[in-house]
């Protein structure tokens, strides 16, 4: 594929210009400008540390962080402070700021004119409502623009600093808006202090007076409900408490009862009867004696014996007696539990009572128990809101700005505003860049062929020299037509050979060679004179026929322009010894064009132009055809077909690609057999300069073998 080109010449100058052209009018316009001075100042941004709990909302700034120094700084630099720097400094009546004062410029005028012309009103009409002062606000915002303010970072300081065309206005203008700024903040300070205190002393008004109603409706309710002198629910807590610890050992005594009376009426053993009334057990004893001894006498004597008789008498009466005592025991157990049962009852009324009373009571102490919760509240709040007025008294007697300057602004000596040094370097810089984006632009939209590199890729054909551009003080005194043979170790001299050893190099090494262009002023003349003249040096025989029956060139230069000539020749108006001459310079033999004729192409499709070739093949080594431009005119691309082979030339860094490329389809679809292109009219100095490899044969290294 074609590849972009490197860097051509033109666009080189172009890039110099473009590095040259940038510094000039950077310079210019310093020699021009009206010289700036900015004076820079300091404060320093630190809150207080001194601050109630209640004023925090007011009072206190966030953590000291780079938003909070940025915010800062958008304040410093506001419209607000702004207005008033202007105010101060009288600034309204500078020219410098108010464009007003300034002196009309030619556009200015030309939008006045339009307006006058148009019939709009300079200012609106004030019947419309209010109309706001342009000139006023335009001199505010330009002190704002002049105005700049940037935190240090890691820091917490703000460097202030205002540019203007007086040095003293810009000292002044930034030691003004430090000290707005300033004053502001402790301004604001106290505002917000005394505004705190205000409020403070209200809530504090507001308070008291509730207090002082809460505790009336607290006396009121506790004389209504009579607690003044009643029981305190901790009393009635306590006797509560203790009735239910009397219950309980009551009941415990009852339960005690209970047990004494089962065994009392003998539900357990004689152990436990024993237990509880100790007079039983002699009875028991007794009557276990008695009952033994019956026993025994029963079993010796019988139960009839009088002895039997009387110890089972005894046993009775021992039995009785036991009974007797039981029966006691149990009547005084169950007198016992009647009494603890009666106190069990009693007591479980009394704590039922106790409680009532107390549910009672404390639902009545419900409201005042809240009532109680908000007095105290209040109490305490008015406390500290009474403390908070105090600790406000003394922060406003403390208080200080949260900002302070650290350094006022001077005069500055030298203005900030054009730096000379500073701005040619960068001008030179972006010089060198604007040069660089027009070689590159050039480049990108160049799309003519620089070298045999871009030949080979766009026609995939060969490119057989690189014809040097002759230039006026080359030439010298020779014609260039002659420069071939006239200086024939000349760079030009060998590139023409180089023609013809390309020629002579192909495969049928061709006689007839028809030299065509794309387009007119492309060299062809002066290479097919030349190659034919070089060819004649060599020894050759050599025919050289100028095609071109429109634009003759080889007549002129061959100086045979006035008698017939080729068109002559094939219309049987003039014989062969007519129109050939013999050119005492290379020893060649010519054919002018002749007459011009508008049926030229008739002529070269005829059986007269194909004798005449066929003729000069066997005569001649080399046929030389001059022919037309192919695309401008017909009768090459017939030329074209009917050589041998065709050469075109295209004119160096000039012919754009697209028109080779057409060139090249022409050729093609009339069957013409195109050996090679030559490229024409090279600048050997940009070509050693692009880095293709062909530009080596420009190289001063050679000098000395195109010493001629």
């Amino acid at each position: 594929g074609y590849r972009s080109p490197k860097m051509s010449g033109w666009a080189g100058h172009m890039g110099n210009v473009g590095w040259l052209l940038v510094p000039l009018c950077v310079w210019i316009a310093m020699q021009r400008a009206t010289p700036l001075y900015t004076a820079t100042g300091a404060l320093i941004y630190e809150p207080g540390e001194y601050k109630p709990r209640e004023l925090q909302s007011i009072l206190q700034n966030d953590p000291i962080t780079e938003a909070v120094m940025a915010s800062q700084a958008e304040v410093l630099r506001g419209l607000k402070i702004a207005q008033r720097v202007a105010d101060r400094g009288g600034l309204y009546d500078d020219p410098a700021f108010n464009p007003a004062l300034r002196p009309p410029s030619a556009i200015g005028t030309m939008l006045e004119r339009l307006r006058l012309w148009a019939g709009v009103p300079a200012r609106p009409d004030p019947s419309f409502g209010p109309v706001a002062d342009a000139t006023r606000e335009a001199t505010i915002v330009a002190v704002r623009d002049a105005l700049r303010v940037v935190p240090v970072k890691y820091s917490h300081v703000l460097e202030v600093s205002f540019t203007a065309p007086s040095p003293l206005v810009a000292a002044a203008a930034v030691n003004n808006a430090m000290d707005i700024y300033i004053k502001d903040q402790f301004s604001a300070k106290a505002g917000a202090v005394r505004r705190a205190t205000d409020w403070l002393n209200q809530r504090a008004t507001a308070l008291r007076a509730e207090v002082r109603a809460q505790e009336d409706r607290i006396a009121t309710y506790r004389a209504e409900h009579q607690f003044a002198h009643g029981m305190h629910a901790d009393l009635a807590e306590e006797r509560i408490t203790h009735l239910n610890e009397d219950l309980i050992k009551a009941r415990a005594d009852l339960a005690a009862a209970d047990a004494k009376l089962d065994v009392a009426r003998g539900r357990a053993g004689a152990a436990a009867q024993a237990a509880i009334a100790p007079s039983m057990m002699p009875l028991r004893t007794r009557l276990d004696e008695a009952t033994a001894h019956y026993q025994a006498l029963s079993a010796t004597l019988g139960a009839a014996h009088p002895d039997g008789e009387s110890a089972r008498r005894q046993m009775e009466a021992a039995r009785q007696a036991v009974e007797a005592e039981i029966a006691r025991v149990v009547s005084g157990t169950e007198q016992d539990r009647r009494a603890a049962t009666e106190r069990v009852t009693a007591l479980e009324e009394n704590l039922r009572q106790a409680r009532t009373d107390a549910d009672e009571e404390a639902k009545a102490r419900i409201p005042l128990n809240a009532m109680e919760r908000d007095a105290d509240a209040s109490r305490q709040q008015l406390q500290v809101v009474l403390e908070r007025i105090q600790q406000t008294a003394q922060q406003h007697a403390l208080e200080t700005s949260e900002a302070h300057e650290i350094s006022l602004a001077l005069p500055p000596r030298e203005p900030s505003w054009p730096r000379p040094e500073r701005m040619m370097a960068a001008a030179v810089g972006a010089g060198a860049a604007l040069g660089l984006l027009l070689i590159w632009l050039l480049n990108m939209t160049d799309s003519t062929l620089h070298g045999g590199e871009d030949v080979r890729g766009l026609t995939d054909r060969p490119c057989f020299a690189l014809v040097p551009e002759l230039r006026r003080r080359d030439l010298g005194a020779i014609n260039i037509e002659d420069f071939a043979v006239r200086r024939p170790l000349t760079a030009f001299a060998e590139q023409i050979r180089a023609v013809r050893a390309a020629l002579w190099m192909g495969a049928e090494r061709p006689r007839v060679v028809a030299i065509t262009a794309a387009r007119a002023a492309e060299g062809k003349s002066v290479l097919a004179v030349s190659l034919a003249r070089s060819t004649a040096l060599g020894g050759e025989k050599v025919l050289l026929i100028d095609c071109d029956m429109r634009n003759p060139a080889l007549g002129r230069a061959l100086r045979a322009e006035d008698g017939p000539g080729l068109s002559d020749l094939l219309r049987g108006a003039a014989t062969l010894g007519d129109v050939l001459h013999a050119d005492p310079s290379g020893g060649m033999h010519f054919i002018p064009a002749g007459r011009v004729r508008p049926d030229a192409i008739g002529l070269f499709m005829g059986t007269e132009m194909a004798q005449l070739l066929a003729d000069a093949r066997r005569e001649y080594n080399l046929v030389v055809l001059d022919t037309p431009p192919i695309q401008a005119i017909t009768e090459a691309r017939v030329l074209a077909m009917i050589a041998d082979v065709a050469v075109l030339c295209v004119r160096w860094r000039v012919t754009p690609a697209a028109v080779v490329r057409y060139a090249l389809d022409l050729l093609e679809d009339a069957h013409a057999h195109i050996a090679g292109i030559v490229l024409t009219r090279v600048d050997p100095r940009a070509h050693v300069r692009s880095g293709y490899a062909d530009a080596e044969v420009y190289h001063p290294r050679y000098n000395a073998y195109h010493s001629g």
